[in-house]
């Protein structure tokens, strides 16, 4: 196996060279320095106190870090889902979600997280499936009789989906950083994001009959439902090119990124919804998330050389294994150590930190590469709703205006119910990986 030496003992000694560079790490991070400094900074000081490697490696790691082809799928990923939302096309996803989903006497939750579904097979971000949606659907929520702080929290749940159903950013990054094939990983979510998803569906329908926010009694026309359907065809056909085309084989990733862009500004342009007038803030729009998400990733390079010439990954398994040999107390540990991380930083980050210290760790328990990356993945979407410090929650109360507070009392019955679904994700293997 690859990963088979990182399972050994470690014959390296961490000392003070070691631990002070982490602890000024974490002293940056709760300063609220950017991220990618606070990795850059570190990865720089332990190669100077260390002397494992030679500093001059900086240099050369930061290039290798995002010398990838797959990491273009990134912006053009970012750029489509923006595209989306200018051109109106957003809103004939969310009108197929209500003709789908508006019969329930929940409809309009409902419709609203399963649009979280429909944006999220497009965008592959969380935080821009919070922030579209959320303009789009909060008004009609609270005008329906929803308290506009679970209106927040509704959708702040729903756009957890954004990383964990495919194409996800979070798949291309964690694929990048341990090696493993996109395209194989967006094959293993498909059922563990659907299964995310349809948990806020009940989490929402089961809220309601007790708290009789919503009463839709609209019933089901078919007739409606194909009109929605043919209304939003365009829209259809993103999600569509997009996952057809990387589980046939016939894109990669990025191929398919590229063509869905293509094809959404197409669509924009025949449909006069959009103009060349646009397109110097659509491409800002995506260069300012695409900055965020790239330094973190080159950073992380040098971080990932020294810390496996160290030998911290073996050191983290041979502690954790010394403190307990039971695979259920391990999976319960790494899950409580995602939630919390997924509290507090963005996906990139804890993907480029955590995912080469936790690997080892669920190969030595018997976990598969692929199992612990949809487990990790789907553990960290629920650490964006987790009160208090969940960034979704913060996302959907900067466009709203909503306390977060608010928004946090609310969130805890998702939380709960996503929390049964990752339990279940992580021992039940067969549910990730039958599809591979």
């Amino acid at each position: 196996m690859y990963y088979e030496h990182l399972m050994q003992a470690p014959v390296i000694s961490l000392g003070w060279e070691f631990y002070l560079p982490v602890i000024g790490m974490l002293i940056m991070i709760l300063m609220a320095v950017r991220i990618w400094v606070v990795i850059g900074l570190g990865s720089l000081v332990m190669l100077l106190t260390t002397g494992v490697l030679p500093p001059t490696l900086m240099g050369e790691a930061l290039f290798e870090g995002i010398d990838s082809f797959a990491l273009i799928a990134v912006p053009l990923f970012i750029l489509t889902g923006d595209v989306l939302v200018r051109t109106g096309l957003s809103n004939k996803l969310l009108n197929v979600a209500e003709a789908t989903m508006g019969w329930q006497k929940a409809g309009l939750g409902t419709s609203t997280v399963l649009g979280c579904g429909f944006f999220a097979c497009i965008s592959g971000s969380d935080a821009a499936d919070a922030a579209a949606i959320s303009r789009i659907t909060i008004h009609r929520l609270v005008e329906k009789g929803y308290p506009r702080g679970y209106a927040c929290a509704l959708v702040a749940a729903g756009a957890c989906t954004g990383i964990l159903i495919p194409p996800s950013i979070a798949y291309i990054i964690i694929g990048l950083v341990l090696g493993i094939s996109a395209s194989t990983l967006f094959l293993a979510a498909a059922v563990p994001g659907v299964m995310i998803l349809t948990s806020v569906m009940i989490t929402n329908t089961i809220v309601n009959k007790f708290k009789l926010y919503e009463n839709s009694n609209i019933g089901f026309s078919f007739k409606h439902w194909l009109a929605a359907i043919y209304d939003g065809r365009y829209a259809l056909l993103i999600p569509f090119i997009i996952l057809g085309g990387i589980y046939s084989g016939i894109f990669t990733p990025t191929e398919s990124a590229a063509i869905a862009v293509m094809t959404t500004i197409s669509i924009g342009f025949l449909q006069g919804t959009l103009k060349i007038a646009d397109f110097p803030e659509m491409l800002e729009t995506s260069a300012k998330v695409n900055g965020v998400i790239i330094p973190i990733i080159a950073m992380s390079h040098p971080l990932a050389q020294v810390l496996a010439s160290l030998q911290v990954p073996q050191a983290f398994v041979f502690f954790m294994t010394s403190l307990t040999t039971s695979k259920v107390l391990i999976i319960l540990i790494m899950l409580f150590i995602l939630m919390v991380a997924g509290c507090v930083m963005e996906t990139t980050p804890n993907i480029v930190i955590l995912s080469p210290l936790l690997l080892p760790l669920a190969l030595e328990i018997g976990m598969h590469e692929i199992h612990f990356c949809i487990f990790m993945i789907t553990a960290l979407g629920i650490g964006f709703i987790t009160p208090p410090l969940g960034l979704n929650l913060f996302v959907v109360s900067g466009v709203t205006g909503t306390s977060v507070l608010e928004i946090s009392r609310y969130a805890l019955a998702f939380v709960a119910m996503m929390l049964v679904v990752v339990l279940i994700i992580a021992f039940v293997p067969p549910i990730t990986m039958w599809l591979i």
